[in-house]
């Protein structure tokens, strides 16, 4: 079984093609290792978590350190950006569904936190 820890110490890799689109039995497994809040949204073909910030400052560092870190991993989650909360959605557009990227991205936004 993959740990948290595990994903956010992996790295992203280049997938296209849907043979690395993720059964629904490892999507289920993987989403159980992740933190709580993260859930499967459009149709099973994203995963997404709302992360709450006390105010715009905090929310925009978040925001920016996640884009850093997606940058460098060239894997690149949606996000609705507001004033106390942040909106990340992972999806692995080339696979047309969910990639082990999608999970990875997930535990690197998470251990955003614990720095």
């Amino acid at each position: 079984m993959t740990t948290a820890n595990e994903l956010a110490a992996a790295h992203c890799t280049l997938l296209r093609g849907v043979e690395h689109q993720l059964s629904p039995d490892r999507i289920a497994d993987l989403l159980g290792v992740l933190p709580e809040g993260w859930r499967l949204v459009e149709d099973g073909t994203a995963i997404e978590k709302t992360f709450r910030f006390p105010d715009y400052h905090r929310t925009m560092a978040y925001v920016n350190a996640l884009a850093f870190i997606a940058h460098a991993e060239d894997h690149h989650p949606d996000l609705g950006v507001h004033y106390d909360r942040c909106v990340v959605r992972f999806s692995t557009h080339d696979v047309g569904g969910l990639s082990i990227n999608d999970f990875i991205g997930a535990a690197k936004a998470e251990a955003l936190l614990q720095r």
